[in-house]
């Protein structure tokens, strides 16, 4: 099946998989906010999906602070879909909200991928949800944990097990990063609904 086309402002489609090859986007000037009735295709498509199979998504955020969730929750009907989600903007609550590993944080950073697996997972089994979204990243000014602006990392966790991941390496400002991270969010989730014979899960 042919993916819907990407919003305005996102970057290309990356591989979804469990050790993807970053790559680098310059994503456009952020859009104004859309109505229910001009939801973003992804968005739409994700949750007629998710409805169609009576599964649910929950997210947990961090550089994105709710951008993701107000994505999902922009089409009509989202509620039949969207469980709810954990906005874990601090490290600690990374760790005392959604599971994850101390040893990890500490040696990784916020902003790994494992992290992000880890926050996936964490946010579904909270909330006992079908998939787990979450997004981990720098949006800056500044690096965090000597990672550099515009390093993101998204994971979906989902039934068996299954794992897709997404790293990105982002160019524009801060309000662009967050943006153009969200719109990759939902279209990893996507990804992972109905893939393509280039998208693969770990």
């Amino acid at each position: 099946m042919t993916a819907p086309a990407r919003p305005p402002g996102a970057a290309p489609a990356r591989s979804a998989g469990k050790s993807p090859e970053a790559s680098t986007a310059s994503p456009a000037a952020p859009e104004p906010a859309l109505s229910a009735a001009a939801a973003p295709a992804p968005a739409a498509r994700v949750i007629a999906l998710l409805a169609g199979r009576g599964e649910t998504v929950a997210v947990a955020e961090s550089l994105t602070a709710g951008l993701i969730g107000a994505a999902l929750t922009t089409p009509p009907g989202a509620s039949a879909a969207f469980t709810g989600g954990v906005l874990s903007y601090a490290t600690e609550l990374k760790r005392r909200l959604l599971g994850v590993p101390s040893d990890l944080l500490e040696r990784e950073g916020a902003v790994h991928p494992g992290v992000a697996a880890a926050m996936a997972a964490g946010v579904r089994e909270l909330t006992g949800a079908t998939y787990g979204l979450a997004a981990t990243g720098v949006a800056g000014p500044d690096p965090q944990d000597g990672k550099p602006v515009g390093t993101v990392h998204l994971a979906v966790s989902g039934p068996a097990g299954r794992v897709w991941h997404r790293d990105l390496h982002l160019n524009g400002t801060r309000e662009e990063i967050r943006r153009c991270t969200a719109n990759e969010a939902v279209d990893l989730l996507r990804a992972a609904l109905e893939p393509s014979p280039e998208e693969h899960s770990g």
